[in-house]
């Protein structure tokens, strides 16, 4: 089955100030791609997303959002809708992420009802999966993982575009990095239960690996069976770094 072409996404988190723009800006610049075999996102802060707008006007890099809420308006004071981050110049966002899940309470369902907002603002949403350290530990995690994409991809999904991001909790931002064989066997596990949720032409969703990605290691994880991109946090602070884990793919 032909899968998507790589897709590596920055996601800035709750980093960046206007002068942050420098650096997109240097990104769009230098970044020369092969449209048939990679596409390249950044997730700036909400605050930012208008002005990356114009730095990254013409250029290769798509822009995104880090989340959204499930409903299009209403009294929700502090939250943005799918259809904000849309107007604002969003072509894609970041749902489920393991910090929102953890931080914020985030359920299955929370993930799969924001999944459906930015499908119908015609976002395409990259919905993060992942296991705690003790999930592994104890043997849980693919069972873990694949329970929560078969509860977080809703059918609205069905021939539209979408990524999964494989993210172990225990991964982000220490340093840490699963084995490569572990990483495999956990896409392969993915790309069965995404087939098993949303049928064969779901198959060709890149499955994105996620958790202290940087330039030295990203070549051999984005080598790796079914890996079809990278979600990257601090190492697309800086575009030099987020340039060689691009170039890596």
């Amino acid at each position: 089955m032909k899968q998507s072409v790589k897709l590596v996404v920055g996601n800035w988190k709750m980093h960046g100030l206007s002068g942050a723009l420098d650096q997109a800006s240097s990104l769009s610049r230098a970044l020369v791609i092969d449209a048939g075999a990679i596409r390249v996102g950044l997730c700036p802060p909400a605050t930012l997303i208008d002005r990356m707008r114009g730095v990254l006007k013409g250029g290769p890099v798509e822009l995104g959002g880090q989340d959204c809420h499930a409903q299009p308006q209403g009294a929700f004071t502090g939250s943005v809708s799918a259809e904000m981050l849309a107007d604002a110049g969003a072509r894609l966002v970041i749902l489920g992420h393991s910090e929102r899940r953890t931080a914020f309470g985030e359920t299955d369902r929370d993930v799969a009802e924001k999944v459906e907002a930015a499908v119908a603002a015609g976002l395409e949403p990259i919905v993060c999966v992942g296991e705690s350290l003790a999930q592994r530990e104890r043997g849980d995690a693919v069972a873990i993982v694949t329970a929560q994409v078969a509860a977080s991809l809703p059918d609205s999904l069905t021939e539209r575009p979408f990524a999964v991001a494989y993210e172990p909790i225990w991964a982000i931002g220490t340093g840490l990095t699963p084995t490569l064989e572990q990483i495999a066997e956990m896409h392969a596990a993915i790309r069965s239960a995404v087939v098993e949720r949303l049928g064969q032409g779901a198959g060709r969703a890149p499955i994105l690996y996620g958790g202290s990605v940087k330039p030295d290691n990203a070549r051999a994880i984005l080598s790796t069976p079914e890996v079809g991109g990278a979600l990257v946090g601090g190492a697309s602070l800086q575009a030099e770094d987020f340039l060689a884990v691009i170039r890596a793919a």
